[in-house]
């Protein structure tokens, strides 16, 4: 395979992790500073509009309607895509709440290709109620973290871990989508 000078492939950032670790915060400031196309969470589009808890019948209209709207910005091509998180933390929350997650959901997040996760640490960042989280205890979100972490390894996918106070994690991010973003040596077949 040949790749042409000045053709770039779309890159794609995941910002991935606990609650209330500055994913929305952080992807916002991603585009702000690099431009490209942001997704953002499904579920939060989905607790609003129903008003109520989501229970487990839920978790596969949600995982589509996360789908969806992924599937809406890469038909964009957009140089770099953002999203504010993916099908992980469908799956994982699945779990945490209800014990189960339907199987192709995951199959579905493994057949898509993620250029790089920053998985974000619940650590030296204080939990912010915002009507829709549940884990105020840092040892939850500490769990969550950890499982994140175990899949990102487990299935082999890209990623760097943030931490640190609220301006460690943006130079950080900024660092790292920086090295992703820069342009390839050529290779030719």
């Amino acid at each position: 395979m040949a790749l042409r000078p000045g053709v770039a492939r779309m890159k794609i950032v995941v910002l991935t992790g606990p609650e209330s670790s500055g994913k929305s915060w952080l992807s916002n400031l991603i585009q702000a500073h690099f431009g490209g196309v942001l997704v953002g969470e499904y579920v939060r589009h989905f607790i609003d509009s129903q008003a109520r808890d989501t229970c487990y019948a839920d978790i596969e209209a949600i995982a589509q309607g996360q789908l969806a709207w992924e599937d809406a910005a890469r038909a964009g091509q957009p140089s770099l895509l953002i999203l504010d998180t993916h099908l992980l933390s469908n799956i994982l929350w699945s779990n945490t709440l209800f014990g189960a997650c339907p199987a192709w959901i995951e199959q579905a997040l493994l057949a898509r290709h993620y250029d790089l996760h920053l998985l974000l640490s619940p650590e030296a960042v204080n939990w912010h109620d915002d009507g829709q989280r549940c884990q105020p205890h840092l040892a939850e979100r500490q769990a969550f973290f950890q499982a994140t972490e175990q899949w990102l390894q487990q299935h082999h996918q890209p990623f760097q871990v943030l931490q640190g106070d609220w301006q460690e994690r943006k130079v950080a991010a900024f660092e790292a989508v920086s090295r992703l973003l820069q342009p390839a040596a050529t290779v030719h077949s």
